[in-house]
């Protein structure tokens, strides 16, 4: 045996064919247990370790994947990059992030990296692509790229996502199962697809119910906290403002609250507040938030599962994987007072 253990090593040791092996620890969802326990274990007693240099001569490949995020400092995406990188790692792959703050000609940048061969494919977390509809097909030939979370309608792009509109709508079920009736939801940016379904589930939530939309009861956000700071103000300058709000994101719900505070409303007892996301510090905040939590570091292991499967040509245009939401109620909804929600003159 060569100094350095190959996949050919590997392969001899246990009887199974090279190919068997690379896609065993490619991670691929190819090989079947427990022949894939069997070929890790053997990898591990081998000390084996890809040889990058040779590979990316022999592939013409970099080795390298591209994580493009609106903004980097968001805390949402350290679990989906957790997961990616868990699982670009087990296939030899680094992952590089990129970050676009919305920006569309940093987003073209980031493209022009993927074609010019810097990395070898992207997963995207925009929520858009840089161009114009009709030039996608053109603009994306020859480019492997998966779309995580947030969806981008007429890409023909891979998918791994939630159902928006689903997970919305329970959350607004909760509120109205604990009996408030006048309830407003902060969007996030329309005409965003994920914003847009996560405003329609909260619209068929409340059409089952029988419940009325207010005029102003949709203010629309930008996902930040100062957005929901403000459109939670405009909400209360109402003539009849809200028992309960739906916010599209944890972020801006945390801004709504911090401006609940300083109308000197308490939250749950005068509002009742549900966010989306679960970030880590949504269990910490005070009161701990009521909201939707999404399955990140899984998103993240499909989305490079399935770019691993468009590298190998097994994926299939459009393709969506679903994945499940959970809504982790906390204390920040409660039953609504029977007077409604009263601001303090400051």
């Amino acid at each position: 045996m060569s100094e350095r253990p190959t996949i050919k090593d590997i392969a001899g040791k246990l009887g199974v064919s090279p190919a068997t092996v690379s896609r065993a620890l490619s991670d691929s969802g190819l090989v079947a247990e427990p022949t894939l326990s069997r070929i890790r274990e053997a990898a591990r007693a081998l000390n084996y370790r890809p040889n990058v240099s040779a590979r990316n001569l022999r592939t013409q490949r970099s080795m390298a994947v591209l994580m493009v995020v609106r903004d980097v400092g968001n805390p949402f995406y350290l679990e989906i990059l957790k997961g990616v990188e868990a699982t670009a790692r087990g296939a030899g792959y680094s992952v590089l992030m990129g970050n676009t703050e919305n920006d569309p000609e940093r987003e073209i940048e980031y493209f022009d990296m993927l074609r010019d061969g810097h990395a070898d494919g992207m997963i995207l977390m925009t929520g858009k692509l840089p161009w114009k509809h009709e030039e996608y097909a053109e603009r994306l030939a020859g480019l492997s790229v998966v779309v995580a979370l947030e969806m981008i309608g007429g890409s023909g792009l891979p998918h791994v996502q939630i159902d928006n509109a689903v997970a919305a709508s329970d959350a607004v079920r909760h509120l109205i199962s604990l009996g408030h009736k006048r309830i407003a939801h902060i969007c996030g940016p329309i005409p965003e697809i994920m914003s847009v379904r996560r405003r329609d589930g909260y619209r068929i939530a409340m059409k089952e119910a029988g419940l009325d939309i207010p005029a102003g009861y949709e203010p629309v956000g930008d996902y930040l906290l100062r957005s929901g700071e403000a459109l939670c103000q405009q909400l209360f300058e109402l003539t009849s403002p809200p028992t309960a709000i739906f916010v599209a994101n944890d972020e801006m719900a945390y801004g709504a609250i911090h401006e609940l505070r300083r109308l000197g409303l308490d939250v749950p007892s005068d509002v009742s507040v549900v966010g989306f996301d679960d970030l880590y510090l949504s269990e910490a905040f005070y009161p701990p938030l009521t909201t939707v939590s999404q399955p990140r570091a899984e998103i993240g292991q499909q989305a490079m599962k399935l770019l691993l499967r468009t590298f190998a040509g097994e994926s299939q245009a459009g393709e969506t994987m679903e994945l499940a939401t959970t809504l982790r109620i906390r204390g920040s909804t409660a039953r609504p007072k029977e007077t409604g929600a009263r601001v303090r003159t400051l």
